[in-house]
């Protein structure tokens, strides 16, 4: 089992995938019937619905692409490298450095359960990059940030930057872009992303 990579930073190797992507379309990858609707986060917040808010102290981040997608969609991957449990509320912040500030809105619905995650545990997020023949502008980072249990929170906090080059190489994004919620089963992700409908 690899080992994760020191709070803050993002895996180079590519994550491990449940799923193979539905047949690839016009675009490399099946697109979704319709368009989805550098510093640190806020210090951790407690609710009864889920518990401490996961900060960047807290995550490994991991970056990383599906293999027959053509890079329309990046899955990221959050591994808690701490002592204690902690939770991934609501959906991620993504933005793409000066280019697409973000943060970008939410693809899908919000899973049954929270995503809290216990120490060596991961949960997911999928960001959708592009709609198939939209315009696209190319990105070489991305920011991410953590909301706490009230939706909405910590959007004025900075976050996270992390450079592309050596994680994904350059991406192309759209101003559809979106990312799903955080989640617990990475099947259920790519669900979201390549077979819309179903999760």
């Amino acid at each position: 089992m690899e080992q994760p990579c020191p709070p803050g930073f993002a895996s180079t190797t590519p994550a491990a995938s449940a799923a193979t992507p539905a047949t690839p379309g016009a675009s490399g990858v099946a697109a979704p019937s319709a368009a989805p609707g550098s510093g640190g986060t806020a210090a951790p917040s407690k609710g009864s619905d889920g518990g401490t808010a996961c900060n960047d102290n807290d995550l490994s981040i991991g970056l990383s692409l599906w293999r027959q997608d053509s890079g329309q969609n990046v899955l990221v991957t959050a591994t808690n490298v701490s002592g204690k449990p902690c939770t991934l509320y609501h959906y991620p912040y993504v933005g793409f450095g000066a280019t697409i500030k973000g943060p970008l809105g939410p693809y899908g619905t919000p899973p049954r359960a929270i995503a809290t995650i216990a120490p060596g545990q991961e949960a997911y997020a999928g960001v959708y990059l592009f709609r198939g023949g939209e315009a696209t502008t190319a990105v070489d980072s991305l920011s991410l940030g953590y909301q706490d249990r009230a939706p909405g929170s910590n959007r004025d906090v900075g976050r996270l930057d992390l450079l592309l080059a050596a994680r994904t190489g350059t991406l192309n994004a759209g101003h559809a872009a979106k990312v799903t919620y955080w989640n617990l089963d990475l099947r259920a992700v790519e669900d979201q992303l390549f077979r819309p409908g179903t999760s």
